[in-house]
C-alpha cells in the first residue's frame, strides 16, 4: 500500500515520513509521478485512484466541491482528510498521523474506494461523499 501525501499537508511533515516509511509519497518527492506541488485535485486524483494510492489531505472542503468529489468518486480513491489539523503546527499534526496510523492502515486495507474518511483526534469517522 502507497500512502500519498497532497500538497495541503506541510512538506515537512509529508518528508518526515518518508524518512521512516518506505511507502509515502508527496508531490515533487522521490518517485512521485506528480511532479509539482501546485496540481489540481482533478489532476492527481486519477493518478492516485489508477495506483490505488491512500491519499492524506487537510483539504476538508475537498467533500464540498462538487468537481473534486466527482473527481474523487471517478478515480476510486481512498481518501482520509485531517479535518481538525486546519491551525496545528508540523509537530501536533506529525502526532495526529502517528496515533491515527494504525486505524489509517486499517481501514484502507479492509474498506471499499472510494470514500473519505476525517481524522481527527478520537478516531476516524466515515463522511457520505453527497454529504456538505
Amino acid at each position: 500500500m502507497i500512502f500519498y501525501f497532497d500538497a495541503s499537508v506541510p512538506f515537512p511533515v509529508s518528508k518526515a515520513l518518508t524518512l521512516v516509511r518506505d511507502d509515502v509519497l508527496y508531490p515533487g518527492g522521490p518517485n512521485c509521478p506528480i511532479t509539482s506541488p501546485g496540481a489540481k485535485d482533478a489532476e492527481w486524483l486519477p493518478v492516485a485512484g489508477r495506483h490505488g494510492w491512500v491519499v492524506l489531505m487537510r483539504d476538508k472542503r475537498v467533500r464540498a466541491r462538487p468537481g473534486e468529489r466527482q473527481a474523487l468518486v471517478r478515480s476510486n480513491v481512498r481518501a482520509f482528510v485531517l479535518t481538525t489539523a486546519g491551525n496545528y503546527t508540523r509537530w501536533r499534526l506529525l502526532d495526529l498521523l502517528v496515533r491515527r496510523w494504525p486505524d489509517i492502515e486499517e481501514t484502507a486495507a479492509t474498506d471499499q474506494p472510494p470514500y473519505i474518511y476525517a481524522v481527527r483526534q478520537q478516531g476516524l469517522r466515515r463522511i457520505l461523499l453527497g454529504e456538505r
